[in-house]
């Protein structure tokens, strides 16, 4: 099973849904683990040092800082891109998916944006 953060700003109705959905989800908030207001670079490195997916609804800053990772040659275990407007729902059967069925090399260095 995948391994996620849910940055900062992560809609807390779709987590109380995943955790409802699979109380077994491996899931921490960046507020949870000392990030709280820190820098979208800081937040996908300690992410990465972690092995973790990160959840965010940051298209703008969080992707161009992940290219850069990865043109550096810089861990990134991956980002989940959740539009602001998709339905909490789907959302919630979207991130399930990957993480019941997915395996860190499928989404190692890669964004996904959802819907799926």
């Amino acid at each position: 099973m995948l391994r996620f953060l849910a940055d900062e700003n992560f809609n807390g109705k779709i987590l109380r849904g995943l955790l409802r959905r699979n109380p077994g989800l491996d899931i921490v908030r960046a507020q949870d683990v000392g990030l709280a207001g820190s820098h979208d670079r800081v937040v996908l490195e300690w992410a990465a040092d972690e092995h973790r997916i990160l959840l965010t609804h940051d298209v703008a800053t969080v992707t161009a800082y992940a290219f850069e990772r990865m043109q550096a040659g810089a861990k990134m275990p991956g980002i989940c891109e959740v539009g602001q407007r998709l339905p909490i729902a789907f959302a919630i059967e979207d991130i399930l998916l990957l993480a019941e069925a997915g395996q860190p090399a499928d989404i190692e260095n890669q964004i996904i944006y959802l819907p799926l």
